[in-house]
């Protein structure tokens, strides 16, 4: 037994692999980080079908459908080929009659929820944005209800109940409810990415009226889609938060479900955008240090991959809370999250923040 989250006993998981024991094992996960890093063809296979059981409890699909003659979703790195009657990976997709149909997503429907923040917020981007400053102003929050990914670790799963049977909102009716005192909006989930049609027409009509638009995302869009949403951005002065989840493509496979090829990429698209404006960030770098799996080794992979871009990029690190799949593991400690800002700094990324502190362990 270990000592766990205040001082409660712990039950240890024995990885399958190397047979380890520790509390920082997640019995889902049922291996160890090293193991899945060093020894995937051990680890992935079962972790494909635990993955492929979280999903079909919303009705979901398992996997990336992959028909052969399916109409094709080229919106994200899943890149879906749908069978007629069957659904794409994210949800809002179908295919009706040989024709890809979108229900939900496009200007005319967006399935969401919105609220307002009063600023400043607790966006992981606000040490550096000019919102921070505005004590008198709102930040339009709009929490789409898809996403590209199938995180085990999901701090924001309920999305997964939002269906696209619903009602929804236009891109109209959601650019209508900001006002004269929303100084920005901001696109998260779930993730935008699978309704970037109905977030970019928002956006374009929120622009025209002086409204800042930022985004919170896996980075997982095709990069068409990526460079309008950039463009946006750099207009208006709003910024791009990108989700970096792990480095090692087998540890995304094994925490997400999906490869992160086309998230560092998009992330180093983006950073090719920062000499457009250097008053203020365009592109921050976000990650959830997940205790045992998003560990310091894997901080400094990511924070590598940041500095070689630009090592001004800012960069924080944030709290995990036991949730969704991985409710098993503890939260993150003090201790876990400051050798992990040591080691981004040691990558040489000199802009580093320890985001989420009250959520941090003392164990």
């Amino acid at each position: 037994m270990a000592r766990g989250i205040r001082g409660v006993d712990a039950l240890e998981t024995r990885c399958v692999v190397c047979g380890k024991s520790s509390p920082l094992i997640a019995k889902t996960m049922g291996a160890c980080a090293e193991c899945i890093r060093g020894r995937p063809e051990a680890v992935l296979p079962g972790l494909e079908r635990i993955h492929a059981e979280t999903r079909r409890e919303f009705n979901l699909p398992a996997a990336p459908p992959r028909a052969g003659d399916g109409a094709r979703c080229a919106l994200c790195v899943n890149e879906c080929l749908i069978a007629e009657g069957e659904r794409g990976f994210c949800g809002p997709r179908t295919n009706a009659r040989g024709k890809l149909v979108h229900l939900a997503g496009t200007a005319k429907k967006g399935i969401l929820q919105w609220y307002f923040d009063p600023l400043p917020t607790n966006c992981c981007a606000a040490r550096v944005c000019e919102g921070s400053h505005q004590h008198n102003s709102k930040n339009l929050a709009v929490f789409y209800g898809a996403c590209t990914m199938n995180c085990l670790f999901c701090q924001n799963w309920q999305y997964r109940w939002m269906s696209t049977q619903g009602k929804g909102m236009s891109a109209v009716e959601l650019a209508a409810v900001a006002d004269s005192r929303t100084f920005c909006a901001c696109y998260f989930g779930g993730d935008p990415t699978p309704q970037m049609p109905h977030a970019l027409a928002v956006s374009r009509i929120l622009a025209r009226r002086g409204v800042r638009i930022c985004w919170e995302t896996n980075g997982s869009m095709s990069p068409k889609l990526l460079d309008r949403a950039v463009r946006l951005s750099l207009e208006t002065g709003g910024c791009l938060k990108f989700d970096l989840k792990a480095h090692d493509e087998n540890l995304h496979k094994a925490l997400t479900g999906v490869t992160n090829t086309r998230t560092l990429d998009n992330f180093a698209r983006a950073a090719s955008y920062i000499p457009d404006r250097r008053d203020s960030p365009l592109l921050v770098g976000c990650t959830l240090l997940v205790p045992g799996y998003v560990d310091p080794k894997e901080v400094y992979s990511i924070a590598r991959f940041i500095s070689s871009l630009d090592s001004t990029i800012p960069y924080s690190l944030l709290g995990f809370h036991p949730d969704f799949r991985l409710h098993d593991l503890p939260r993150t400690s003090v201790r876990h999250a400051e050798e992990a800002e040591q080691a981004a700094r040691d990558a040489g990324l000199t802009n580093v923040h320890i985001g989420n502190r009250h959520l941090l362990s003392r164990d």
